[in-house]
């Protein structure tokens, strides 16, 4: 199995907005619910988003009404757009399966600034 390829992090100021992907191969992607996770500086990977196979979506509470996550079958590759951004949502965004079944890629790192 390949690793998942995230992008799209950087620095950003408190209220912007970042637009991550990530690129899932070797699985047949339109089958599986994929997930966005976050982890914080000296915190546990939590999950941020999944979508389904069908296109079903679920937000942690605290990225409600904020990030919107979405996949594109295609080009096997589910995005994360985030506005809003607060500090609380610095960390390292990875994504995988929703049961976690692929190795754990690089992720890429989201600064907020406040």
């Amino acid at each position: 199995q390949v690793q998942p390829v995230e992008s799209g992090g950087g620095l950003v100021q408190a209220g912007g907005s970042l637009r991550l992907s990530c690129v899932a191969s070797g699985i047949i992607f339109r089958y599986y619910t994929m997930a966005w996770y976050r982890q914080a500086p000296g915190k546990q990977r939590d999950l941020v988003a999944f979508i389904g196979a069908s296109g079903s979506t679920t937000y942690a509470d605290s990225v409600k009404g904020r990030f919107t996550i979405s996949r594109d079958n295609t080009k096997n590759t589910v995005y994360l757009q985030m506005n809003s951004l607060k500090p609380e949502d610095t960390g390292v965004y990875y994504c995988n399966t929703f049961d976690n079944s692929l190795p754990w890629g690089q992720g890429t790192q989201v600064t907020v600034s406040s």
